[in-house]
């Protein structure tokens, strides 16, 4: 099957939850294997449709009339769950295809998992679909629930006891334990599920599909995203596109670096961009949020939910509270180590607290004493103060186990329920384990409760993050779309260099004059002609490390030094690499001040050609302070990349030094990643290193290039991206 022809992001995906009929090829009497599990979970939750059991044998199956085959049935199902062994499964999926069938779950493993037979099936049944119009969720899934629906393709053990209740949240995973075990916590914590889609193999529906369809499922208002992998980068952000379009977040579960065989990159570009850092600079130019742990995914998932659409937090600002001075000295070390600021309250908000609770102590932490539970009215007092403090930063409060004994629970519900009435548009954060029924008591007013302090750090700075991630303000520009065919370059631009910089610089890059010579006195001539000091490197395309092998000489002041140097790079190269081809020596100006960025362009396997910029020097291989992001990116995205580096205030004027052209060097990353995807049939990796940025207003020069080139043999990425 040519990936080309995949329907767009989410097409026909809402059959799967939607369907008023539905088969089970392979359904069984037992309802505990994976063939009876549906039957039995369809009729035990009330499905309203109609349940079509197929088995060779006929006759009736858990009190339904089953179909020897599915052609015998009354009519053709809206969806049908194929449970047989791997060998038959294809089969299953012709007849699906014959009978007229629109979507089909196929929960069978064996196929691409297990090895090559298993994989041709898996193509077999891919192409089938395809030519029918069909979409083919897994193989090797856990298949899909429409809670409102109940409509269920899944054999999943979490709905065994407990069938979710309607709500917010939708759940799309790779792996089918973990969507399940992410449904069941979930209903655990008594809240609303809307639908969720395990993708498996991916034969055909994949991950972007489930981001696309459910952002587009008017009853979910977020999205829990767990993710091993993704074979199709363009599909990926068409998806998260359409999330945003539609106002609904992404919260991702990214598990599992992918390998990119970084030790065999030729540049340090492709050593620095790691594909780790590729994904999550898709995410933040898509707007979804990345999270760290399952169980982060779970909580920070549902405190979206709950403060969607007016209170998330829009500033890393927190008022922490506890009746203990020592849970408030953890809080406020949690909070700090996660970024966020406790800001002084201001002098009216500390009077008010004061007078509801004259012993409190009202410096951030506030120390409120146990004195805070002892009435309703005041703790709704000393939060209604902290939501009126004119920082507006967001108050987190801390139980401790307080929801455990009868008359505190009373209290804080009484209180919190007055709050929220009065406050509806200020997020409120309560920190607590306290029994599941009160937690789901104050969830059910729209207030967030974490497990622990550092839970809720985690959960807060994200909180900040997505706000910050889909605030409209705030959104940088798209790039513009630079992937049209350019002309050719030259096979040489790849040879060295003096090469690569030939062609930077017929593309409008700032590259310092420098000229190729062939001897001593062309040398001298060359320096002369340039102006003293000058610098001297050996050109080969065999010593790509120059300096290593004795081919650099810096700070030559005069022509004696010059002839110097020439003789001396010669006679070091030839002992290094004798074998080496020489073009020549380039003799260029000796640039000294500015601060030093390294900038390039690498290939990800699935997303392209992705640009990188860091501080240069030791900074960007040793503290690896880099940042990244697909290309291309605009001027304002490459300025943000610069400015999130951790050492840009070397760059900002640190130490009372010049402030350095930032913008110039933004001009010169957006540049480059635009060059890159006009060549990205012939590029694979661009080194700019270093870039001399010189103090504002006065530009930057490229001293050094490295242009690797796509393989001869290699598919060109507008193809490459698609393969699994």
């Amino acid at each position: 099957m040519n990936e080309h022809s995949k329907p767009a992001p989410g097409a026909g995906v809402d059959d799967f939850f939607l369907a008023r009929s539905i088969a089970v090829i392979g359904a069984s009497a037992d309802a505990s294997k994976i063939g009876g599990r549906p039957v039995h979970l369809l009729r035990k939750h009330g499905y309203a449709g109609a349940i079509y059991p197929i088995n060779p044998k006929g006759g009736e199956i858990q009190g339904l009339r089953a179909y020897a085959r599915l052609a015998d049935a009354p009519e053709a199902p809206e969806l049908a769950l194929v449970a047989v062994p791997a060998p038959q499964a294809l089969q299953a999926v012709q007849d699906c295809a014959g009978r007229g069938v629109r979507a089909i779950v196929v929960l069978s493993s064996g196929f691409a998992e297990a090895g090559a037979q298993g994989a041709g099936w898996q193509a077999e049944m891919r192409a089938v679909a395809q030519r029918h119009g069909m979409r083919l969720l897994g193989p090797n899934c856990l298949g899909t629930v429409g809670v409102a629906e109940r409509a269920i393709g899944s054999f999943s053990v979490a709905l065994e006891d407990h069938f979710p209740q309607p709500g917010a949240i939708g759940i799309v995973s790779q792996s089918g334990n973990i969507g399940s075990n992410t449904l069941q916590l979930l209903v655990q914590r008594g809240v609303g599920i809307s639908r969720m889609i395990t993708t498996g193999n991916e034969a055909d529906v994949d991950l972007a599909d489930g981001i696309a369809a459910l952002a587009r499922d008017p009853a979910t208002r977020v999205i829990l995203c767990c993710m091993e992998t993704c074979r199709d980068g363009e599909r990926l952000r068409e998806a998260l596109a359409i999330a945003r379009e539609h106002q609904t977040p992404v919260v991702v579960l990214k598990i599992g670096a992918t390998e990119q065989g970084q030790a065999a990159a030729a540049s340090h570009t492709g050593a620095l961009a790691a594909s780790d850092a590729v994904i999550d600079a898709v995410f933040l130019r898509h707007g979804a949020l990345r999270v760290r742990s399952h169980e982060d995914l779970v909580e920070i998932g549902q405190a979206v939910a709950q403060l969607l659409p007016h209170c998330l937090p829009r500033q890393p600002a927190v008022t922490l509270v506890a009746a203990s001075g020592g849970f408030g000295i953890m809080m406020a070390d949690a909070m700090s180590q996660a970024g966020l600021q406790l800001p002084p309250l201001a002098p009216a908000t500390c009077k008010r607290i004061r007078a509801a609770l004259p012993g409190a102590g009202t410096n951030n932490p506030v120390d409120a004493s146990a004195q805070i539970s002892s009435r309703p009215d005041i703790l709704f007092e000393v939060l209604s103060a902290l939501q009126e403090d004119p920082g507006g930063a967001t108050t987190v409060l801390f139980l401790s186990l307080s929801l455990y004994s009868t008359r505190l629970r009373g209290t804080y519900l009484e209180a919190l329920e007055r709050l929220r009435a009065a406050y509806p548009r200020r997020p409120l954060i309560i920190i607590s384990r306290g029994p599941a029924d009160a937690v789901a008591q104050i969830q059910a007013l729209g207030i967030p409760v974490f497990s622990s302090i550092d839970a809720a750090a985690r959960g807060l700075d994200a909180l900040v993050r997505l706000a910050s991630l889909n605030d409209p303000e705030t959104l940088a520009a798209p790039a513009a779309d630079t992937g049209s065919a350019a002309a050719r370059l030259p096979e040489a631009t790849f040879r060295s260099e003096h090469a690569a910089k030939q062609a930077l610089t017929g593309a409008g890059f700032e590259v310092p004059r420098e000229l190729l010579v062939q001897d001593a006195d062309a040398a001298v001539r060359a320096a002369e002609s340039i102006g003293y000091p000058v610098v001297m490197k050996i050109v080969s395309a065999d010593i790509p490390h120059k300096t290593e092998a004795g081919g650099v000489a810096l700070n030559l002041d005069d022509a004696g030094a010059v002839r110097a140097a020439y003789a001396r790079i010669l006679d070091s190269v030839a002992r290094h690499a004798p074998a080496a081809r020489l073009d020549g020596v380039l003799v260029a100006p000796m640039l000294r001040g500015g601060t030093e960025l390294i900038a390039g362009i690498s290939r990800d396997p699935v997303f392209g050609p992705v640009v990188m910029v860091g501080m240069g020097g030791i900074y960007a291989e040793i503290l690896r302070d880099v940042a990244v992001q697909p290309a291309p990116v605009s001027e304002a995205q490459a300025q943000a990349m610069i400015r999130s580096l951790r050492l840009y205030p070397l760059l900002d004027g640190a130490r009372g030094q010049a402030p350095a052209d930032v913008a110039a060097a933004a001009r010169t990353v957006a540049r480059l990643s635009e060059f890159a995807c006009r060549h990205r049939d012939q590029v694979a990796e661009i080194d700019l290193n270093p870039i001399l940025v010189r103090p504002r207003g006065e530009g930057v020069a490229i001293l050094d290039a490295l242009m690797v080139p796509v393989p001869a043999a290699r598919i060109p990425d507008d193809e490459n991206s698609h393969v699994a």
